[in-house]
């Protein structure tokens, strides 16, 4: 896969292919988006892109919830308005509700990520990864606070890997060609290797589903653990022209040839017709410098995948309301857009400085925001000297041949919620 600046997943723990899906823009992008920034403000319809119109509700004024939290990159909605964000560098579930916020989960093992969040008004689900990827556990928390380790997603990944008949990268390059792919940029061409890292999740009557951005698939996992492949996400062409060379590293004889990139689902919901709504990352670079590649996904009760919206910048999360109607988080474009019932096109709703998460509820959007805020940074790459990986510091800290110092994050997420006032 394309390299370029940040990953969104946690780095590899073998060498060969670079896989990561990137959120790729310099620290310099990182720092401008949330500079003289409010947590959330609701987005200017002087161009008629907001809601308001054809059945949609109209954002009201963002209120911040719940501040001072690490990486909240998952977000879960409970039956009593209770909420639960994982702050993924933090190692920690947090609940906030009428009484405040409180962490009522730690990682048993230091360093290790918890993810995607939901909860079906009964349990808390969420998954755990050790700092050596060695484990990946979906883990439930019941209303009486006790935990319980539902399934091992790892293994089910380890003895299936789906994608492994998937060959990403150059798929038609001559010999001579292909030797001079450089191998930080993904190299010419490999299968889908065997790695777990689970992005967000969704419980619906009893399953959760989950979209694992390593493994490039979304799973379904029923109450006795019992783990199925539901999906494996297409991969994302990439025309390889002049400019995308140039701004990518690859050599001149790629030139007209397409590279296949990894699609990184980062979210799973469950849409009013049955299908499941995928977001996806396009693997390489995601800021601007190749364009809005992110793209919504249908997947059917039978397990057919169906393109469904492209031209999304970053897409880390969604929501699907009750009436049809996609919104989504776009990291780097710093906005909620809108892909409205009967449309394939997202238009801008609402602006959120960084939205990580998004859940719909019927009286409001409930948003993550400055989910970057406070990570330690560097000006190199992820996982060398100096690097920050924005899903594991501490799991890019073992690629480092000489571990240098970096300051312990300072938690700048914060929880909004944006009132929805009209619409159906």
């Amino acid at each position: 896969m394309i390299r370029k600046t940040k990953s969104i997943r946690r780095p590899r723990t073998t060498r060969g292919p670079q896989r990561t899906g990137t959120i790729g823009v310099a620290l310099a992008l990182v720092g401008a988006l949330a500079l003289g920034a409010t947590p959330a403000q609701a987005h200017d319809d002087r161009h008629g892109h907001g809601g308001g119109g054809g059945g949609l509700p109209t954002p009201g004024t963002p209120q911040t919830l719940a501040t001072g939290l690490l990486g909240p990159l998952s977000l879960g909605v409970g039956d009593d308005g209770s909420l639960y964000a994982s702050q993924n560098f933090g190692g920690s579930v947090t609940e906030v509700n009428r009484r405040g916020q409180q962490n009522v989960y730690a990682a048993a093992v230091p360093g290790s990520e918890i993810s995607a969040v939901s909860t079906d008004g009964r349990r808390v689900l969420f998954t755990e990864g050790t700092p050596d990827g060695s484990s990946v556990l979906l883990q439930e928390r019941d209303k009486r606070g006790k935990i319980r380790t539902v399934a091992d997603i790892g293994a089910h990944e380890q003895a299936t890997n789906p994608d492994g008949g998937v060959i990403y990268g150059f798929r038609d390059l001559a010999p001579d060609c292909a030797a001079q792919v450089p191998p930080e940029v993904g190299g010419a061409s490999h299968h889908g290797e065997v790695y777990s890292h689970p992005y967000a999740s969704t419980t619906i009557d009893g399953t959760t589903y989950v979209a694992d951005a390593g493994a490039n698939a979304i799973w379904s996992v029923d109450r006795r653990g019992t783990v199925r492949t539901v999906a494996v996400l297409p991969a994302q062409p990439l025309a390889v022209t002049a400019e995308v060379a140039a701004a990518t590293g690859m050599p001149e004889c790629t030139i007209g040839h397409t590279y296949y990139n990894e699609p990184v689902p980062t979210d799973v919901e469950r849409g009013p017709d049955g299908r499941l709504f995928v977001s996806l990352l396009p693997g390489g670079p995601e800021d601007p410098s190749l364009g809005a590649r992110g793209a919504v996904y249908t997947v059917s009760q039978r397990g057919k995948v169906s393109f469904y919206a492209g031209g999304l910048l970053t897409a880390t999360n969604l929501a699907v309301s009750p009436r049809g109607d996609v919104y989504v988080a776009e990291l780097f474009a710093s906005r909620i857009s809108v892909i409205r019932k009967g449309t394939t096109t997202p238009v801008p709703f609402a602006e959120v400085v960084m939205p990580g998460a998004l859940e719909w509820t019927s009286s409001a959007l409930y948003v993550t925001s400055d989910v970057l805020a406070g990570l330690p940074t560097g000006p190199e790459e992820p996982g060398e000297p100096g690097g920050a990986s924005m899903l594991s510091p501490t799991d890019s800290a073992r690629h480092r041949p000489t571990p240098t110092p970096t300051p312990e994050p300072v938690p700048g997420g914060t929880l909004v919620k944006i009132p929805l006032k009209g619409g159906r």
